[in-house]
């Protein structure tokens, strides 16, 4: 509702909270149509994804027990080696040829994912598809082809697997229930929006107290409707 008072505009929160209270099973319709729309689609339109993870630790058996800052220095960038060493077209060919894949390296390249916490030498390798044990094979496939042209690019001494892929218990995306939790927070979102620029770009006179925000002058009383009497 607008209250027009020398060329201002003045929002009345109060009965712009009461109107969109009015309006709350409209707003809750379009909210149910925006989350089953979204649940039918991820669940009959939208194919599962699956990820298998490996782990990895790359240590070089040959360093001394004292570790200075130099060699922290030198883990760090042999860290970010290691992923680049996972990710080249000389891994990703090899697997493609030893796995008989039927695409490219690119293709394979993106359902790979590399993930390296701070502060380790330790390698998470993800692979993502669309059947779980494909997922977990391509995994260990990278895992193994990439861990030894680490030892030959790095002349590191070993490269211990600290977690095999296995299939996945269940998909990685889409997540459903979040989505369709977001497609009724936004459904819910725009038809209030909406609800409030009506609203707000409505300058009809609906109360009394608009004929003296309009005409400026003081109601002296209200004439009842015959049909709300009877």
């Amino acid at each position: 509702m607008e209250k027009k008072d020398n060329g201002q505009i003045e929002i009345d929160i109060l009965f712009l909270l009461k109107k969109i209270w009015n309006r709350k099973f409209l707003i809750l319709l379009v909210a149910s149509l925006f989350a089953t729309i979204m649940l039918v689609f991820n669940v009959f339109f939208v194919k599962p994804i699956y990820t298998s993870t490996t782990r990895i630790y790359v240590v070089n058996q040959n360093s001394d027990a004292s570790i200075t800052t130099q060699d922290l220095q030198a883990g760090d960038y042999l860290v970010k080696d290691y992923r680049e060493i996972i990710v080249s077209n000389s891994v990703l060919s090899d697997v493609v040829e030893k796995e008989g894949l039927n695409y490219s390296e690119g293709t394979l390249s993106s359902k790979i994912s590399i993930n390296i916490p701070a502060n380790t030498r330790i390698i998470s390798i993800s692979v993502s598809d669309e059947d779980p044990q494909e997922a977990s094979e391509l995994a260990n496939a990278v895992r193994d082809v990439a861990a030894q042209k680490i030892k030959e690019i790095t002349k590191v001494e070993d490269v211990t697997v600290l977690e095999a892929a296995k299939p996945a218990s269940g998909p990685s995306s889409p997540k459903i229930q979040r989505n369709t939790l977001l497609a009724f927070l936004s459904g819910a979102f725009f038809t209030t929006l909406i609800v409030l620029v009506v609203e707000i770009l409505d300058d009809r006179v609906k109360r009394p107290e608009d004929v003296e925000e309009v005409l400026g002058m003081t109601l002296l009383g209200v004439i009842p409707s015959i049909e709300k009497l009877r």
